[in-house]
């Protein structure tokens, strides 16, 4: 028995192995769980300090061959340290490395094994020196494995532990219930020793669902989390993780014992590691998406996948209306929980989360001026057979862009980052958002997929020219981009912690209240979602904030005053960040 772990933790932990694998197995299972600790290096912590962010706290979403070398002896993840050592040092904190490991489809998302980095990227190596310089996010794709993985050959070839490891279904079982966001068959027949058997693919037929009734199945997966420590993760993304439990005649999503597995993992945590913040991925409704808070007990974090959505359909509609009444009524996180706020990652705009918040006519229209601009929209199969727009495949940018005017676009763009960058909760910004990089349809056309739009890899030469000409689009995109996130990092008025207000000053205006939490510093931040001038119909707020009618707006470094005028006026998407030292 390891002595380090409190009686209180291992009680909780036995509690939760029971909830999932019976109360049976629980001694034998919690007997096991010791033994792992120490492995790798990794032993209980004595002293156990939950993770301490800071409104210096941004993530860099990326791919590990995002920005390619022109030599050959530099890898790809060696070409991504260079770049955003001598680019983004100060203004990100924590670098998300989409899967890096060896896969066979879905951009990474297909793991062949999880233990290795493919020789496309690099090396372990390789992403140990980024951590050298950067906190480091590693995916967990827990629903499923590459169906080329050695877990899957196992089990095709009845041989253990990968024969308990796949999850099969039954074809002449009704499985109407099941929510899945893809249109492909739920159960694909793979020939195995003991001849045909369905597996269950929820997202494709080469990505096998693991099967995690299996202890055993358990026990890698903390095994895996137990080695990307040692190498230096301190964000887990638990990625697609609300598929995870399958259960017939349910719809097989957020099952209880989802929860429970979720909730061990952060228990095993903070025993090893408790300073690694788990940070779930679950695409859907809001109130959903909350649940994977749980009592404070679980994620430390959940995406706020509403925020992207309704922040485009503001924007192009030119209204905060509905934008305004969903923040007003968000409430706050668990304590020591937070939203990560982004706009755009590697997958397309999900729309799943306006339900309930936009009328369906309105998710309508929005994909439909999404599919004018030249991106796709991916579609979900109903329960009923019909089918419904899922995702919005187009990059921010060109989303929000103007083919007449080029400058409102942008303007229209930097309003949308402003936005997400002043909400409550901790920033992630996505590669391509940093250089406002448009659509890329010569990708799609030799993918066919809508993702790929998306999903731009860019030359190293190319990419430090266009971002040293500040006569380029990119270039101004990322200095205005770069020059905002090291001053946010600087502004105690936006720690993750901090207190968030919604003011209403009409549809035409979005506006936010952070205060320090010290009380110390007020930042009002205030965005224009038309594309006139637009005043601020209230001053009151201001008048007391700011007597000598005027302020230093952060976002520009300049001094904004209205003493010769009866009210402060925004330019077309003009956002200011407006703070009181």
């Amino acid at each position: 028995m390891n002595t380090h772990i409190s009686s209180s933790k291992l009680k909780v932990i036995r509690r939760r192995l029971a909830r999932v694998y019976g109360i049976e197995e629980a001694d034998i299972l919690l007997d096991r769980l010791y033994r792992m600790v120490g492995r790798y290096g990794v032993g209980a912590q004595l002293n156990q300090n939950s993770p301490n962010l800071t409104a210096r706290d941004v993530v860099l979403i990326t791919y590990a061959d995002m920005v390619k070398s022109s030599s050959e002896e530099q890898s790809p993840l060696g070409a991504l340290k260079e770049f955003c050592t001598a680019r983004l040092k100060g203004a990100v904190s924590a670098i998300h490395i989409l899967p890096f490991y060896p896969w066979t489809s879905d951009d990474g998302f297909s793991v062949v094994d999880y233990r290795e980095v493919s020789p496309d990227y690099g090396t372990w190596d390789d992403v140990s020196k980024l951590g050298e310089e950067f906190e480091l996010m590693f995916d967990l794709v827990l629903n499923h494995c590459s169906s080329k993985s050695p877990w899957f050959k196992e089990y095709v070839s009845g041989v253990e532990p990968g024969l308990n490891y796949i999850m099969e279904g039954n074809p002449k079982t009704d499985l109407s219930m099941v929510v899945r966001p893809r249109s492909t068959p739920l159960l694909t027949p793979y020939q195995t020793r003991k001849g045909e058997r369905h597996v269950w693919t929820t997202f494709s037929a080469d990505q096998v669902d693991l099967d995690w009734t299996s202890p055993d199945l358990l026990f890698e997966f903390l095994d895996i989390i137990l080695y990307y420590v040692s190498i230096g993760c301190k964000i887990l993304r638990l990625d697609a993780v609300a598929f995870l439990w399958k259960k017939i005649g349910t719809d097989c999503l957020h099952l209880p014992e989802t929860h429970e597995i979720i909730k061990l993992i952060r228990n095993f945590l903070e025993v090893v590691a408790p300073d690694v913040v788990i940070l779930t991925e679950t695409n859907v409704p809001h109130a959903e998406n909350i649940s994977y808070f749980g009592k404070g007990d679980e994620a430390h974090a959940v995406y706020q996948f509403s925020l992207p959505p309704l922040l485009l359909h503001g924007l192009l509609r030119g209204t905060s209306e509905h934008l305004t009444d969903w923040a007003t009524n968000l409430a706050p996180p668990p304590k020591g929980c937070h939203f990560l706020n982004f706009t755009a990652s590697h997958d397309g705009v999900g729309v799943r989360p306006l339900e309930g918040i936009l009328p369906h006519d309105e998710i309508l229209g929005l994909a439909d001026e999404i599919r004018q601009k030249g991106g796709f929209v991916s579609m979900r199969r109903m329960e009923d057979g019909s089918e419904s727009p899922y995702e919005l495949n187009s990059t921010y940018f060109s989303a929000l862009s103007d083919s007449k005017n080029k400058e409102m676009g942008m303007a229209r763009f930097q309003c949308s980052q402003a936005v997400a960058l002043a909400m409550k909760g901790i920033p992630a910004v996505y590669f391509h958002s940093l250089c406002g990089t448009p659509n890329d349809l010569d990708g799609y056309k030799v993918t066919k997929r809508n993702r790929t739009v998306n999903r731009k890899k860019w030359a190293q030469d190319e990419l430090n020219q266009l971002l040293d000409d500040q006569e380029t689009l990119p270039a101004q995109i990322f200095s205005w981009y770069s020059r905002t996130l090291r001053m946010r990092a600087g502004c105690p008025a936006f720690h993750p912690e901090a207190p968030q207000e919604i003011l209403n000053f009409g549809s035409d205006l979005f506006a936010v209240r952070r205060d320090s939490t010290d009380g110390g510093l007020s930042v009002i931040c205030l965005f224009n979602f038309t594309s006139v001038d637009t005043k601020v119909s209230d001053m009151s707020l201001l008048s007391s904030l700011f007597p000598e009618s005027k302020a230093r707006d952060l976002i520009s470094g300049g001094e904004i005053d209205w003493v010769k005028k009866d009210a402060l006026t925004l330019r077309p998407y003009q956002a200011v960040w407006l703070s009181t030292s």
